[in-house]
């Protein structure tokens, strides 16, 4: 059976891998989404983030801060985060689709990117950085 269904989320963890979680790709509104399910919260992404996440990496040519943080917190500039919010990334802003909970892209789809392999990310207890494989 493959990877990332509902039937077969992948299981991830966040880069220090203090928490646990699962992702799938799914539709919804027409729009291929990445859900993310951490306990009882259920987190949208535009399915779009992958392959414009790895195009922003592969121009960057080094490490990047991911820099997760709720919506409702503001981000540091040049991370992973700050791109995922950006009105000057492709999608010309949030790729988090849920309104409330639109943040922590730099903490849950680095994971889905390194398992993808797209990506490799460090994995020490704070200040977890990624680059493009």
């Amino acid at each position: 059976m493959a990877k990332g269904t509902k039937e077969n989320p992948w299981k991830l963890k966040t880069p220090p891998g203090t928490s646990e979680y699962e992702m799938y790709k799914d539709v919804k509104d027409d729009k291929e989404v990445i859900v993310c399910t951490v306990g009882k919260t259920v987190l949208l992404y535009d399915a779009k983030c992958l392959n414009d996440l790895h195009t922003m990496l592969k121009k960057h040519k080094d490490w990047m801060d991911l820099g997760g943080a709720d919506e409702q917190k503001p981000t540091k500039e040049g991370t992973v985060e700050d791109w995922g919010r950006s009105p000057k990334n492709p999608v010309g802003g949030w790729y988090g689709l849920k309104k409330g909970l639109r943040g922590r892209f730099g903490v849950y789809i680095p994971p889905l990117m390194e398992e993808l392999g797209l990506a490799e990310l460090t994995h020490d207890a704070k200040n977890n950085k990624m680059k493009a494989k």
